[in-house]
């Protein structure tokens, strides 16, 4: 019979999160995460697996607060434009105010290009915000706030190089003007021409 766990899983999972987030996955080590979790590395590999292992479950943590309850968010409580319009809105504000950037894109830069199987991961995962920016778009064309002759997959490829932009800009540049100008320069890609439009 094994035995029950005499730690916190919770805040264990929070605070190696926070330290591949604040660290890197190259430079946060076993012992690092161990020490971080106030677990032992025989009580971390029981718990959690290996290190990557536990790194998607951080991942996925973080994702789970920021990207996903930012998708939920937006797409129940606007039209689609106003959906897409408000998520890349709050991905500029949230680039100015944390200079820690996103953990996604954080990852996707310094470790996916080197380690086969963390960059699935993150390709996989930027497929979820792909395909909210896709549904969006599409929702949109059918109700005519989306221009019509623009292709779905396209617009949400896009919009999805916006985000991950923004996020890796405001590491060097946190200027508002800036992103907010990119911001607004890529919405526009939405409007329909006025032979849509007209009645």
């Amino acid at each position: 019979m094994s035995r029950p766990r005499t730690f916190d899983e919770d805040a264990a999972l929070e605070a190696a999160t926070i330290r591949f987030w604040e660290h890197g996955y190259a430079a946060t080590s076993v012992r690092d995460l161990g020490t971080c979790m106030g677990l032992g590395a025989a009580s971390l590999y029981n718990a959690f697996g290996d290190k990557r292992a536990l790194f998607t479950r951080c991942l996925d943590r973080y994702l789970d607060a920021n990207m996903r309850e930012r998708i939920a968010r937006h797409e129940a409580a606007n039209p689609p434009r106003r959906a897409i319009e408000a998520f890349l809105e709050e991905s500029a504000e949230r680039s100015l105010i944390d200079r820690r950037g996103c953990m996604l894109v954080n990852t996707a830069l310094e470790v996916a290009p080197h380690d086969e199987e963390v960059g699935a991961v993150v390709a996989e995962r930027l497929g979820e915000l792909e395909a909210f920016f896709h549904r969006c778009v599409e929702r949109g064309q059918q109700d005519g706030t989306i221009a019509r002759r623009a292709r779905p997959r396209d617009l949400a490829r896009l919009f999805l190089t916006t985000v991950m932009g923004l996020r890796v800009l405001a590491r060097a540049r946190p200027e508002p003007a800036l992103l907010r100008g990119a911001v607004r320069q890529a919405l526009t890609l939405l409007d329909p021409p006025a032979a849509e439009t007209a009645p």
